[in-house]
């Protein structure tokens, strides 16, 4: 078997602490949540003696700092056969590369040859970064995709990707910064302070005087959106899954070149490829409501997440919920026009009186009216109260539905430079749409494509159900139905929030480690823990049992050892 590559990425803490006493993000560190989340073994760096030390395969440059030693030690890295990659970072390497740097303000769109994930069409938008351009005298560098300014049909600015041979090993350097993009496109470019720009077609008043998730959104009405057969506007693609996906493959391939193994844990158990979740808002709580969810839901075969607003229900409806196997969750009220307020103590005082009423240990919250503020300080709230997974960003509108956040994946966010850019511990699952068939929201005609583009990316399809619309809206029953039945069709399995999260605290304790002969070891392994080897260079497609990130993989039995 071959050895095991080692992985490490680079953020240079001094660099870092510089950036963060002026106020700058350092969103580079998401790297690490992305490969996390992958189940891809890796060290951080902190230092550049730790090359010394580390002596990492392939290393992934977030934040080297820009001084001549530093680079100097990446270059003498690459040339004794290491493979370094940046993320439209080390731009004072340009010159030395014979490349000049441009800067470009305007969102880009990356056409990605041959990324398997794209086939379905669209490219990838992406958030303005410093780009490199070849001189025409560079004639060994490789040039892989195309950038173009403002719009999939703007002008080509730039390559996606550049390729540098140095000694006995390469440099890639992407004009666009991926970890910075996915972060944006998941937390919005910055703290949510005002209304956000309203749908010039009608669909989306951001600018109703409440502050909302999607107040703060980077994608463009126009360009990344399109209709279905029905007229239903909706964000199309989950451009930060893809740009993961895309990261990761090429991570992947790299280690293949190298005939290294870079094992990798499954999103999912043994036997899911991809989660269905349906939530629900108790909003009015009227009790009746409840009763027809849960008969719906019986009559579905699926458990479900409910979020519970105070007051809440009666006390025995909740034994009922309970015994059903569905979940019991938060529904935290900062909505002015239903005396709500945005306040942490409010926010436990609220949360306090929902644990003691239901009697459930409670571990998800999604905020009335996806209602936000600020950058962090929901998750701030979140972890100081026990709150561990949250499902609050998702759309408040008809025509902003589908992937606004760029994407379907539980994901833990990033703070701002004020907490030294470090991950909250609370899990995020947000959600797609809610209330489908709806006289003032989007139809059915969505179901079919959310639930394609999801399994595409083997993420969660999150589809929000208030009980009130259920109870009193046959047209919103049949929807719910519809959804089971289609997800059902396409091989979801239905979850609730507190399952997918328990999953993904499991699946991220294991540990992926080989000794020297290749022989795989797993610590702290859950039950049904499915271990991927990509194939190296000179093995075939035939020996493959799947394809992951359009990588052909196998599966890999492993000893376990408990921690």
């Amino acid at each position: 078997m071959n050895r095991m590559a080692k992985v490490a990425i680079w953020i240079d803490k001094a660099s870092a602490e510089k950036r963060w006493q002026y106020g700058e993000n350092v969103f580079e560190y998401y790297l690490e949540e992305i490969l996390a989340h992958a189940g891809i073994p890796f060290e951080r760096m902190e230092r550049p003696d730790e090359l010394e030390t580390k002596k990492p395969d392939i290393l992934l440059v977030g934040l080297s700092g820009e001084d001549n030693a530093r680079l100097d030690r990446i270059t003498e890295f690459v040339r004794q056969g290491g493979t370094a990659i940046s993320y439209a970072g080390l731009n004072r390497m340009a010159a030395r590369l014979n490349c000049r740097t441009i800067r470009v303000k305007d969102a880009v769109y990356a056409e990605l040859p041959g990324e398997k994930r794209l086939e379905a069409g669209g490219d990838l938008r992406a958030l303005p970064a410093d780009m490199w351009l070849p001189s025409e005298r560079e004639s060994a560098v490789e040039a892989k995709g195309t950038l173009r300014i403002g719009s999939p049909n703007g002008d080509e600015v730039a390559a996606a990707s550049l390729e540098f041979p140095l000694g006995r090993g390469k440099l890639i350097r992407w004009n666009v910064n991926i970890p910075e993009t996915v972060c944006k496109l998941q937390q919005g470019g910055g703290p949510v302070v005002e209304d956000g720009i309203p749908a010039p077609d009608g669909t989306g008043n951001l600018d109703e005087g409440i502050l909302k998730a999607d107040d703060k959104c980077e994608l463009d009405w126009s360009l990344d959106r399109i209709r279905t057969e029905s007229g239903m506007p909706f964000y199309a693609l989950p451009y930060g899954d893809l740009w993961r996906e895309a990261l990761i493959a090429q991570l992947l391939r790299e280690a293949g070149k190298l005939r290294l193994m870079l094992p990798f844990t499954d999103y999912w158990p043994a036997g899911v490829e991809q989660v269905a979740m349906i939530s629900h808002d108790s909003d009015t709580n009227i009790d009746e409501s409840a009763e027809i969810t849960l008969e719906l839901l019986k009559e579905c075969g699926i458990n479900s997440t409910w979020c519970m607003l105070e007051p809440g229900y009666s006390l025995p409806l909740y034994e009922r919920i309970r015994d059903d196997g569905h979940e019991l969750a938060f529904h935290y009220n900062a909505l002015e026009a239903d005396n709500g307020f945005w306040d942490q103590k409010e926010f436990e005082r609220q949360l306090a009186y929902i644990r003691s009423t239901t009697g459930a240990d409670i571990v998800s919250n999604k905020n009335h009216y996806t209602r936000f503020e600020g950058w962090g300080e929901l998750f701030d709230w979140c972890e100081e109260a026990g709150i561990e997974s949250d499902q609050t960003r998702g759309p408040s509108k008809m025509g902003n539905i589908g992937f606004l956040f760029g994407t379907c994946h539980p994901y833990y966010p990033i703070a701002w430079a004020d907490q030294a850019n470090r991950m909250y511990n609370v899990l995020e699952i947000g959600f797609l749409t809610q209330d489908l068939e709806h006289p003032a929201l989007s139809d059915s005609s969505v179901i079919e494509p959310f639930l394609e583009q999801v399994r595409s990316v083997r993420g969660v399809a999150h589809f929000l159900f208030h009980q009130a619309h259920i109870m009193n809206l046959p047209q919103v029953r049949e929807a719910l139905r519809r959804v089971v039945d289609k997800a059902r069709e396409r091989g979801f399995v239905f979850w609730t929030g507190e399952q997918v999260l328990r999953w993904e605290q499991a699946r991220r304790r294991a540990l992926l480690n080989a000794d020297d002969s290749g022989e795989l070891t797993v610590k702290n392994a859950p039950r049904d823990l499915l271990v991927w080897a990509p194939l190296v260079e000179g093995q075939t497609d035939r020996e493959a049992d799947a394809f992951r990130f359009g990588i052909p993989c196998r599966s890999i039995t492993v000893k376990t050892e408990a921690m």
